[in-house]
Formats: structure tokens, C-alpha cells, sequence
């Protein structure tokens, strides 16, 4: 039977072509793509036709955030990076999956507002941190934290200040996403990216030559983090359809200019 459909469905093509002029199916094809199926009002909502998320906790209840796929996939391309004397935001946990033993020392800031956990080495505030010395770390990951932070181009202007000549920072941010009620009720939740955004951002500070700006992220990612499902939850040909109108993730790589050499010369 599926091979009589088959044909069938091969003589139908035939007499199609034969039959209809090149212009007039030039003409319907555009027509399908400005409407494709489903048609108007035949969409089939299934499980997602609902006033309130399936889950609040991004994903978390659930299995890993498909924000935090994109993240993490971000570091392990960049864990060459990630040595020395790195710096991480919250806690040390990025530094051990991705780090190994090229850190050779660990530290963890945590801001001046909430509650510290026990891997934190400094207690700073990213817009007014001059008790960190300048020109420290080799490396800086700061995961979903600027969003917090209001005065964003100083908490940049801190990361550029600690970091030393040649040190590199990776810097993720949401671009589509739900308000993280928590860290609003803590320190606020002040801000969504685009790549256009956090580039001109860093260029305030760093080389525009030294910076990567890159979106992850597609409409189906972007439905399925704001429903709160889990990376599981899709196929990995899903996570990784990049479609730039659907920023759903941001990183950042930016590094500090490697200090010039000085020469002296006699005459």
C-alpha cells in the first residue's frame, strides 16, 4: 500500500509540473511561506495552552535549566580560559567543572546584600569594589548576575579594573526570560540583554577586538524556558537551532590588553 502511495504520489508531482505553469507555482510557493501550516486558528496548543507556567523554578524542579545548557556549553568551549587565578560570582562551582588543575587559586565573590555561602572569599559590591586590588585575576566568570546589578557599565568597569593584562572575563546574560522573583526581592531585577546591548556594553571598557558577543536560542527554546521545562524536555537538535531573533542566552568574552612593554632608549 505504501509503495502504490508512493507512486501516486510521484504521478501527482509529475502532473503538477506538467500541468501548472513555473510562475504560477513560483507564486503559491511564496504564498505557503508568508502563511505556512497550520493555518490560521488550527494551531494545536496541546499542553501549553495554559495562563501559567508548567513550572517557576526555570527548570530547576525539573532537570538543567535550558538557559544553563547554553551556559555551560559556553564555558566548556571556553575552559581554556578558565586558569590561574580565576574568580567566580556566588560560588566555585564553574571553576571546579571547568577549571581542573589549571586554577591555581580559587576565589568567590558574593554581594554586600544577602546571605554568603561558605566558599565566599570576598564580600564586594561589583559597582564600588576598590578594596579588590587591581590587575588580580587571570580569569572572571560571572554567570546571570548583571541583571541584578542597576548600575551595570560600573559593575563592567570593576571586572576590567581587576583583571590582569591578558586575564579574560566570561560573562553570561538572559535575553528572553521570566523575572527571577527571588533575586529581585534581594537586589532587584533590572535587566534583559540583546547581543547589540552587551556588545556596546563592554566596548565602554574593553577593545572591541578583544570581545565575543555570541546569542544562543530559538522560539521552541525560548517557549520551553519561559513554560519552565527542562533541557531534557527537547531534543538536542532543538537546543541547538540558533535563530538570532530569539535570544535566549548571551556570552560575553572579553580580555584586558596585555600590558605594552616599556623600552628605554639612550642617545
Amino acid at each position: 500500500m505504501g509503495h502504490l502511495s508512493s507512486q501516486l504520489v510521484g504521478v501527482l508531482r509529475k502532473a503538477w509540473r506538467r500541468m501548472v505553469p513555473g510562475t504560477l507555482r513560483h507564486w503559491l510557493w511564496a504564498i505557503g511561506q508568508k502563511h505556512p501550516w497550520p493555518p490560521v486558528d488550527r494551531v494545536r496548543f496541546g499542553n501549553l495552552r495554559r495562563l501559567t507556567p508548567i513550572g517557576r523554578w526555570f527548570g530547576f524542579d525539573r532537570g538543567l535549566p535550558i538557559d544553563r545548557y547554553y551556559i555551560e556549553g559556553f564555558l566548556a568551549h571556553q575552559a581554556a580560559d578558565i586558569g590561574g587565578h580565576v574568580l567566580e560570582v556566588g560560588d566555585a562551582c564553574y571553576t571546579r567543572m571547568f577549571g581542573g588543575n589549571r586554577v591555581t587559586k580559587s576565589d568567590v565573590l558574593y554581594a554586600t546584600v544577602g546571605e554568603p555561602g561558605p566558599e565566599v572569599t570576598i564580600i564586594a559590591d561589583l559597582t564600588d569594589a576598590e578594596h579588590v586590588p587591581a590587575d588580580t585575576f587571570d580569569c572572571i566568570i560571572l554567570t546571570q548576575t548583571l541583571l541584578f546589578i542597576y548600575d551595570v557599565r560600573a559593575a563592567v568597569k570593576t571586572l576590567y579594573r581587576i583583571l590582569k593584562p591578558g586575564g579574560v572575563v566570561l560573562v553570561t546574560v538572559p535575553g528572553i526570560t521570566q523575572i527571577d522573583h527571588g533575586g529581585m526581592e534581594i537586589w532587584g531585577h533590572y535587566w534583559g540583554f540583546t547581543v547589540q546591548s552587551a556588545q556596546r556594553l563592554f566596548e565602554e571598557f574593553f577593545p572591541t577586538a578583544s570581545i565575543t558577543v555570541e546569542s544562543r536560542g530559538n522560539v521552541l527554546a525560548a517557549s520551553a524556558f519561559l513554560y519552565g521545562l527542562a533541557t531534557h524536555e527537547l531534543r538536542q537538535d532543538e537546543l541547538d537551532y540558533h535563530d538570532a531573533d530569539y535570544q535566549v542566552n548571551i556570552t560575553i568574552r572579553a580580555m584586558k590588553p596585555r600590558a605594552t612593554a616599556q623600552h628605554c632608549s639612550q642617545r
